[in-house]
């Protein structure tokens, strides 16, 4: 991971940036007054600003209207959260109904099983709010060892779940969605383009191991410092790291990147 100050962003006209939010944009649970002021000055340089997240649809919904962002893709990609004038706030979904209503018991059977076998294991404090995932507790309100996080994703894959790991939560699903798959989709919904096509022009920002996919498709990807907790379990690390931690790192990112614009 090369120091943020060493990625020279003149010339490189952004089109958006793509967001983790726990212990990216936020600090101790709550998003910082220069983290919220970074969304709003990037906002105002004409980017487009996707936050995507491993939280649950419930959870996100109150923040679409809040933080000054163009949607909100949760639940690991499965989820879109649009703030429209006409119709308030509006959900579209990955997965249809009928597929999301199938894999509700068999997700909720899976959270069962690892609350009997993985001991100290807990369902997040947020559980209620999800529609098309589980998260179990592992640093957010509880604790638990490596040992035990490695015991959860592994029953979480042996029932054909897709298992990642956050800076707080274990989350498990059915389907193929991920963060990566959600940024190209609410990219083609929102604007009817092609990701992949772009990429060079966006930046993507996490502090997890639930980060890699995105650290490894995105040229333009930064580590917020406190990223450096998992830096060894990851495979594929951010290209570039911040000097400060969580919502700090995330608005000295948007500085950097503004600074580039402004030089352009």
């Amino acid at each position: 991971m090369l120091k943020l100050p060493s990625w020279s962003t003149r010339g490189l006209r952004p089109i958006g940036v793509f967001t983790d939010i726990d212990d990216t944009l936020t600090t101790e649970g709550a998003i910082t007054p220069n983290a919220l002021q970074a969304l709003a000055d990037l906002k105002a340089a004409g980017l487009q600003v996707v936050p995507i997240t491993g939280r649950p649809v419930g959870w996100s919904a109150p923040f679409v209207n809040r933080w000054p962002v163009d949607a909100i893709v949760a639940e690991n990609g499965a989820v879109g959260l649009l703030a429209t004038p006409a119709h308030g706030l509006r959900k579209i979904y990955q997965q249809d109904a009928a597929t999301r209503e199938r894999n509700l018991a068999r997700m909720q059977a899976v959270g069962q099983r690892v609350l009997r076998e993985v001991p100290g294991a807990q369902l997040s404090q947020d559980h209620a709010g999800r529609e098309t995932d589980i998260a179990i507790d592992h640093s957010e309100f509880s604790h638990l060892p490596q040992s035990a996080i490695d015991a959860v994703v592994q029953i979480m894959r042996s029932e054909g779940m897709s298992a990642t790991v956050s800076s707080i939560h274990i989350n498990g699903w059915f389907g193929e969605h991920s963060k990566l798959s959600g940024a190209r989709w609410i990219v083609r919904e929102l604007w009817g383009r092609d990701l992949d096509t772009e990429i060079e022009r966006w930046v993507y920002v996490g502090d997890s191991t639930n980060d890699q996919v995105m650290f490894e498709r995105f040229p333009h990807s930064v580590g917020v410092a406190n990223i450096r907790r998992f830096e060894a379990q990851l495979t594929h690390p951010p290209r570039y790291i911040t000097t400060g931690e969580r919502g700090a790192g995330f608005a000295e990112l948007a500085q950097h990147l503004l600074n580039g614009i402004a030089h352009t």
